[in-house]
């Protein structure tokens, strides 16, 4: 809407011949605005409100003529409410993981966003509320369990309005809801700092619909803690323990052969595991004898089949910050090259061309494999090493990779390109990964100060293709 800072304010007009004799008049830009009142008392009051809110610097509507407070106060929309509207108006075509992040973040903070508490459901039960229901468009046509229902409409009752948001002390309540979990405890940084970013958007928008005059998150003095991006090295095992895990799997009941080599590839092609789900054959070039490539070209994350826009439980989706069409060449090795080519010829592939399925054709589940992985792992790993985050997750093989081609002397940009990074996010998250640099270090330093000898060589940095 237009707005303009420029506010004249004239003095009373009286006609006594009118209902509403007294006249407050004033402009802005070089429009001309006036209300009628009974008593002067009234238009003195009305006038004092004007001049409070110009010299308070607000700007004021040039098609009605008044502070942009008081036109947010006549929308009245709730916080529950513009939540709604923010997901409605962007569930079309968003990812189906994005929608959850949206609907887990609203959920976290709206049921604390309320005026009372008096007469409240449980606070598990109106969570699990909104996350399912409130902030997911795909079932609002689906009439929700009646105490689901009780619990939305004591929300939709309770909820705070999106203009309350100009006193930083309903702001610091936001701030403060998003940093705690359901049982009290603090959440993990990464977390907050996740559903921070998405509230800060959901607060734009309520400036961009004039619900807001700024978005007021920025305005608090609210320290989000430091998250801990890099990979923990505690967590990478090493190539002869990541051979003998990949055997184990191989011997875990029914399940295990099936994965053996959807755990190599996220071991020797640091593929993620919705890219490995997704993968198909003719995007695998697989040679009797030396280096393969896998073309990479999209994902299947699982999100649950109320968050998909065709119902089914996995998202099919681009690489992850790509473009939609993108696709990602990479090298394999001949031990994968191998173990696709021995998993083709056991298992066969899906009817769509998919290489992993279980062994009724459904898709693989994190379940089904992270159950094989954990007996594969007490198999391997020592007592002492399974109490350990080392290899705790199937996830943990991909770091595993990436930290093997960085200290195999990879050129870095080859390694992000493989492993699907940018160059400053591979070498912020493996950072503590890379071996072997600091005896180099040191050795030019010694050098420097003229004590020591020619400092020794890196490895050559060779390409792995």
């Amino acid at each position: 809407m237009p707005t303009s800072y420029k506010v004249q304010f004239w003095e009373h007009r009286v006609r006594l011949d009118r209902r509403k004799p007294y006249m407050v008049r004033w402009v802005v830009g070089v429009r001309e605005f006036s209300e009628s009142y009974l008593t002067k008392t009234q238009a003195d009051g009305r006038k004092a409100e004007l001049i409070t809110a110009a010299r308070a610097g607000e700007p004021f509507d040039l098609d009605r003529g008044l502070p942009l407070s008081e036109l947010r106060k006549e929308k009245q929309v709730t916080w529950y409410q513009h939540g709604r509207s923010y997901v409605e108006k962007r569930w079309e075509g968003a990812p189906a993981k994005t929608r959850t992040t949206w609907a887990d973040a609203l959920a976290t903070v709206t049921f604390e966003l309320v005026r009372t508490k008096a007469g409240m459901p449980d606070k598990r039960l109106v969570r699990r509320a909104l996350y399912s229901w409130a902030f997911n468009v795909n079932q609002r046509d689906t009439e929700p369990p009646p105490e689901m229902a009780k619990a939305l409409a004591w929300v939709a009752k309770n909820s705070v309005m999106v203009a309350e948001f100009e006193d930083p002390k309903m702001m610091r309540r936001m701030l403060d809801a998003l940093a705690v979990k359901l049982d009290g405890k603090k959440a993990a940084p990464s977390v907050i700092l996740r559903k921070r970013r998405i509230l800060h958007h959901i607060l734009g928008h309520a400036v961009e619909e004039g619900l807001l005059t700024t978005n007021p998150m920025p305005l608090v003095q609210w320290q989000p803690p430091d998250s801990e991006e890099e990979v923990d090295p505690g967590v990478v095992v090493n190539p002869e323990q990541a051979i003998a895990l990949l055997d184990a799997v191989g011997r875990q009941g029914r399940r295990g052969p099936r994965l053996k080599a959807f755990f190599g590839c996220l071991y020797y092609a640091a593929m993620r595991p919705a890219e490995v789900i997704h993968l198909k054959r003719d995007r695998c070039i697989l040679p009797e004898q030396g280096w393969g490539r896998l073309v990479l070209d999209g994902s299947r994350p699982r999100v649950g089949s109320s968050w998909t826009d065709d119902g089914t439980s996995h998202d099919t989706r681009g690489l992850k910050h790509r473009a939609v069409k993108a696709t990602r060449p990479v090298p394999i090795p001949p031990e994968l090259v191998a173990l696709l080519r021995d998993h083709i010829d056991a298992h066969g592939v899906a009817p769509d061309g998919r290489l992993f399925r279980t062994s009724r054709d459904g898709m693989v589940q994190e379940s089904g494999y992270g159950a094989v992985w954990a007996k594969a792992r007490a198999e391997v790993l020592s007592p002492a090493d399974c109490v350990t985050a080392l290899g705790k997750r199937p996830y943990d093989l991909r770091h595993a990779c990436v930290s093997l081609w960085l200290n195999s002397g990879v050129d870095p940009t080859e390694v992000a390109r493989r492993a699907g990074h940018s160059v400053a996010v591979l070498l912020r998250v493996y950072a503590k990964c890379l071996h072997g640099t600091e005896d180099y270090a040191n050795e030019l330093i010694s050098k420097r100060l003229g004590r020591g000898a020619v400092p020794p060589q890196l490895p050559r940095r060779t390409d792995l293709a």
